[in-house]
């Protein structure tokens, strides 16, 4: 990538910051589900701990781990897709292509936005959950940027098949910017494992990145081990859904682009 492309993507994060730089209520909802849901959840495990002593405790981390974690992957979709959706919001979709950027390029520079907003949001829960709970997620070790990274990427996949649907059908399909990994969670074995689900659904789950990084979080959480099985499977399964929703993607927007829509 050439520093002309890399001028380009950095002017896209860059009119996004803007917006943050100058709305402090856009910055505190960056971080307020996040903490809220970690908030929550942590009150929940303190008083499971506190009716059951110790055998909770290891069930009480799991917990905590699995919102943390599932907030990456949520806060990378909606900040990719959010970002896109400001584009549109403001009618500048289309005054962006009259300029010399790419789709890739703008990919890029949303994926740019998704961690700048992961960052943000995720890592004040994470500091009050070490602060208010003793839970801290890093203690995991290492492997614990490897679910990090497969979770984000899981999000940018699934960012990129709304943002085709929002081209595809329009402000129609908005709403699932906001919904569509919530529809995911019963399926992604963030608070209980692949093993719960019944045997017809079990196939599903573990066609889910997010399945293989929280049955690895129980592993590393209850075991001390790194299932690197599962963490292969995870980066295998987002490297063809990122691969799918790519091709996905790039044929709705040349569709979007002969119908005038961008």
């Amino acid at each position: 990538m050439n520093r002309a492309a890399l001028r380009r993507i950095w002017g896209m994060i860059y009119r996004h910051l803007a917006l943050y730089r100058r709305s402090w209520p856009r910055v505190l909802e960056l971080m307020y589900w996040p903490v809220l849901q970690m908030v929550v959840w942590g009150f929940t495990t303190t008083y499971l701990i506190g009716l059951q002593g110790n055998p909770a405790a290891l069930a009480a981390g799991t917990l905590l781990g699995g919102v943390l974690l599932w907030e990456v992957a949520l806060r990378s979709q909606m900040g990719f897709s959010i970002s896109f959706l400001e584009e549109i919001w403001s009618r500048n979709l289309g005054h962006v292509f009259v300029s010399p950027l790419r789709p890739r390029e703008l990919v890029a520079a949303l994926m740019g936005m998704s961690i700048i907003r992961v960052l943000v949001g995720v890592l004040p829960a994470v500091l009050l959950a070490w602060l208010l709970y003793a839970f801290g997620l890093f203690a995991m070790g290492p492997v614990v940027v490897a679910f990090f990274a497969a979770l984000l990427l899981m999000g940018w996949a699934v960012a990129l098949g709304v943002t085709s649907l929002i081209l595809r059908h329009g402000a129609g399909a908005e709403a699932l910017a906001w919904s569509i990994l919530f529809g995911l969670t019963p399926f992604s074995a963030v608070f209980y494992p692949v093993a719960v689900l019944p045997g017809w659904l079990q196939p599903v789950a573990l066609a889910l990145p997010s399945a293989h990084v929280f049955e690895g979080m129980r592993a590393a959480l209850l075991d001390g081990t790194i299932a690197w099985g599962h963490l292969g499977a995870a980066f295998a399964l987002d490297a063809a859904w990122l691969a799918l929703m790519a091709w996905v993607f790039m044929a709705q927007f040349e569709r979007a682009r002969i119908r005038g829509r961008c």
